[in-house]
């Protein structure tokens, strides 16, 4: 195929992944409350699961904790004239990009694989369910364990008991929307060092040189979202240098294969 014909097929894979977003989005636009109600606005409640489960942790160590309080001391507000009509319509399409993720990976792998070989092929498969399955792990731990630290802790921050949080309902979206995507960007790390291993960008060697500076950015990414306290941290910090090790033993796993491969082509000349 020429360029302007791999641009011609980018161009239709394209279509279908955002016609599918479209679509599950108007479904979602739909579910209004559900979304807004239980989803959104449930990590700005005390009774949201992760505010319970860190509040009986530091009760039963005797500590005090703002997970235990009665409520968060802010309001939601909205202060545009369209803000939530708006709100509604972009909670609509992140939902279509969330829950239509795999149609999107699988029109990708679709444009991607005719230029594989058929044993490049095979070493693939399932390549759409594990990135989806990690992309989902990550949403979950973005929405139940970053979301609400970052909101309880930036929530109940005051510079001054003077000046009360009173948070735009945009601001507040666009907290949780960062949170899970980016989490689920962020635990796809073990795919995407797959494919830059086998391009030749990254080795097991340079990951194990650059761990130690790996640590200090994903405890200070820590730190930022998550309340001033040891315990939320490492919460955070231990998944992320999890996903960091197994992309290593991935990485080793790649250069081993690629070796042997060589060294069989190399008898195969002989």
């Amino acid at each position: 195929m020429s360029f302007l014909d791999h641009l011609e097929e980018l161009r239709w894979h394209l279509i279908r992944s955002t016609l599918a977003i479209v679509i599950i989005g108007c479904i979602a636009f739909f579910m209004k409350k559900f979304i807004f109600d239980t989803l959104l606005l449930g990590p700005s409640r005390m009774d949201f699961p992760t505010y319970r489960f860190f509040c009986d942790i530091a009760t039963s160590l005797g500590f005090d904790s703002t997970f235990c309080a009665q409520e968060l001391p802010f309001t939601i507000q909205n202060r545009k004239m369209a803000g939530q009509f708006s709100a509604h319509i972009w909670a609509s399409i992140w939902a279509g990009f969330i829950i239509g993720f795999p149609y999107v990976l699988y029109e990708l792998w679709k444009f991607i694989s005719p230029g594989l070989y058929e044993k490049e092929r095979k070493n693939s498969r399932g390549f759409i369910f594990i990135a989806s399955i990690l992309f989902f792990l990550g949403v979950l731990f973005g929405y139940y364990i970053v979301s609400p630290l970052s909101i309880n802790f930036l929530g109940t921050y005051q510079v001054s008991e003077q000046i009360f949080n009173e948070i735009d309902l945009d601001s507040f979206a666009r907290n949780i929307k960062i949170s899970v995507i980016a989490c689920g960007v962020l635990f796809e790390l073990p795919i995407i060092i797959f494919f830059l291993t086998k391009v030749g960008l990254v080795t097991p060697a340079i990951m194990k040189k650059y761990r130690k500076i790996a640590l200090v950015v994903v405890l200070i990414f820590s730190a930022v979202i998550t309340p001033p306290d040891v315990t939320s941290q490492i919460i955070v910090a231990i998944p992320v240098l999890i996903l960091y090790q197994i992309s290593i033993y991935i990485s080793a796993r790649v250069l081993k294969r690629e070796a042997k491969k060589e060294a069989k082509k190399a008898k195969e000349k002989q």
